[in-house]
Parts: structure tokens; sequence; C-alpha cells
């Protein structure tokens, strides 16, 4: 909603500017269709010519996300965390049984209750594989704590790349609205003849292309590549849980002292309260 709301007050503070001071959208209108395919163009070809089909298809997500919001809501923390305060104690408990729902996490009944998890493959391995190495007794649990980090920050690594993508876009459109505008004024120079009032209209519409492509630059394509940085840092923290959590079960600690590190590494806007997670985790265990 926030996005929709800024997208608002963007071109109504341009706009309605240009038209408080005297201007005219005529000559806007007139030149835009044909500045916007040489600038808009040019950008989206460049901007194939240098990504792969990954990263383009994650910039277009990203781009939709700006108006949807983060993966991960405040109601998946808490969910994450019950999730993993049952499966440590299966884990401690029963050693055993922990490997039916690290194997086949899609019939687990645990993982199942919490379907917007289970659907995420990278919550899912992170939380299987830290379990099952663990199964293994390693001997030093720094070992595998490393192991998470390396893979954490790779995949952190790859849902940054859209946003640098959009950035390096947004880097260029100042450049290629010059592009456009210079192509403008070579139009108006082999018109050289013409009146003044021809000339002047012709040279207002070369200027719409230096006026585009910084437009596009720093109210569009920029604020947008910044989101989608923001809601890629913004989705790791969840897996980020996710670490602390196993990190302290590697250390020996009890599932529910786990959960407790894991919940007061949270954002204070996300984090939920101890005793409604207390009273989440005491269900748990009287269900069980």
């Amino acid at each position: 909603m926030t996005g929709f709301f800024g997208l608002a007050i963007v071109f109504a503070m341009v706009i309605g500017g240009y038209l408080w001071g005297g201007g005219k959208l005529g000559i806007i209108f007139s030149s835009l269709h044909y500045e916007m395919m040489i600038i808009g163009g040019s950008a989206v070809g460049a901007f194939i010519i240098s990504n792969g089909g990954d990263t383009i298809r994650g910039s277009m997500r990203d781009v939709g996300r700006v108006f949807t919001g983060p993966k991960w809501k405040a109601g998946d923390y808490s969910d994450v965390l019950i999730l993993l305060f049952e499966l440590l104690r299966i884990a401690r408990n029963n050693p055993v049984q922990i490997e039916e729902h690290i194997e086949q996490p899609e019939e687990s009944v645990h993982f199942q209750r919490f379907p917007r998890i289970l659907a995420d493959a990278t919550a899912v391995t992170l939380i299987c594989d830290t379990l099952r190495a663990a199964s293994m007794n390693y001997d030093d649990p720094h070992q595998v704590e490393e192991v998470i980090d390396k893979r954490l920050e790779a995949h952190l690594h790859h849902a940054l790349k859209p946003s640098h993508a959009l950035q390096n876009m947004a880097d260029g459109l100042p450049a290629l609205g010059i592009v456009a505008a210079v192509l403008g004024v070579i139009k108006t120079m082999s018109s050289i003849d013409q009146p003044p009032a021809v000339l002047g209209k012709m040279i207002g519409g070369a200027l719409v292309g230096t006026f585009l492509g910084v437009f596009l630059a720093y109210a569009l394509v920029g604020p947008f590549a910044t989101k989608a940085n923001e809601l890629a840092e913004s989705d790791h923290n969840f897996y980020m849980l996710i670490r602390e959590v196993l990190v302290a079960s590697l250390h020996g600690h009890a599932p529910n002292m786990c959960v407790e590190i894991g919940r007061q590494c949270m954002s204070s806007e996300l984090r939920p309260s101890f005793d409604d997670l207390d009273t989440a985790l005491r269900s748990e265990s009287v269900a069980a």
C-alpha cells in the first residue's frame, strides 16, 4: 500500500508543480511516446544484455513486491519459532524419531501445520540439513555454524542480485535520456529553417528526453531498487532467526531457551511478547 501511496505523491507533485508553474502538458504528451521508446526500450534492452534469466525474473518479481511488502509477516516469525521448538524437543527426547520429520518434511505433521514455511525450500532445507548434521554428532558445533553462515551468505547474495540490477538500470537512465535529447536536437537542427515557434516546440520535445531519463531514474526505478534491496534483507532476517535458534541448539541449550534466544534477536516490530510465545509453547507441550 505504501508503494502506491508513494507513486501517487511523486506524480502529483511533479505534474502538479509543473502545471502550477504554467507548464503545458501538450508538449510532453506529443513527444512522450517516441522519447519513452528510445529511453525505456534501450534501458530494457541493456538490462536484458547485462543480466541472466534468473535475475530478470527476480527483478520483475521484486517490482511487484514493492506494492505487496515482505514475504514473511509477523505471524510467520511466531510460527517458525513454534515449529523449531517442536522439532528441537523431538530431537532431544527421541533422536531417532526426528529422522522421519527431516527426511520427508512434506509428510511431517509438524511442517504441515505451517504451509507457508513448508512451501519455502530455503527454510525447510536449512532446518532439515542442520538437524541432520546435529544428529551426526559433530565434534565441533562451530563447524556446522560456519556451514550455515556460508549458505545464508550465498542466499543473500543471490537474493540481492535483482535489486542491484535495477539500480544499474537506474544509474544508466539519465545518460539514455541525454541520448534521446541529443537525437531530438539533431532532428531540430535539420529543420533550422523553420520559424521560432516551430523550433521551440521541437527543442521542448527534445528536452522531454532529458526529463524522462532523470525522472525515471530518481523517482521510479531507483526507489524500486532501494525497496527491493530492503525487502531482500527483510526476508533474510527470517532465515537468520532460524539460524540463531539452530545454532543455540548446537551449543546444547534447551529447546525453550533456543527459541527465547531467537525471539530476542528479532526486530521489535516483529517480535512476539514473551508471554504470548510462552503460552503458545506451553500449548504445544500439552498437545504433545
